[in-house]
């Protein structure tokens, strides 16, 4: 049950991402209806890393957490280390959606509905896999 729905919040933040990225490289405005300042976040300095958007690397990550999860099953690396994994990646993830949720907050005051999403799934991703590893240390 836990294993679906870290596949089912990885596959929206992938969708979140993949959205944000191309409005992003696009220079599209994006889709607030209103609701937040979009193209305040997405067009400020620390929108990108290297030239790089963030919402790539967002991407990268929940591609990275898609992998390891549905890779348990063929994989034995990944049956013995995907809860590991998927635990290191959502904390950097969470960790790192701290950081720009204050920025959005106290720095630029602006928030993008989409990266508060983005920042809510990491959230739950990375609880949900803390869980996860907790009973999978257990069982061994």
């Amino acid at each position: 049950m836990i294993k679906r729905l870290l596949v089912f919040l990885s596959t929206l933040g992938l969708l979140d991402s993949i959205y944000l990225s191309w409005i992003k490289l696009s220079n599209q405005e994006a889709l607030c209806s209103g609701i937040g300042s979009c193209d305040v976040v997405n067009g400020s300095e620390y929108s990108s890393i290297v030239g790089i958007p963030i919402a790539i690397f967002g991407a990268a990550a929940y591609i990275t957490l898609l992998v390891a999860l549905l890779g348990e099953q063929k994989n034995n690396f990944l049956k013995e280390n995907g809860p590991l994994i998927v635990f290191g990646v959502s904390l950097f993830g969470f960790l790192y959606s701290l950081y720009l949720t204050y920025v959005e907050l106290f720095v630029i005051y602006a928030i993008c509905p989409y990266c508060v999403l983005s920042a809510i799934v990491m959230t739950v991703i990375f609880v949900l896999s803390w869980i996860r590893l907790r009973q999978h240390w257990s069982l061994d």
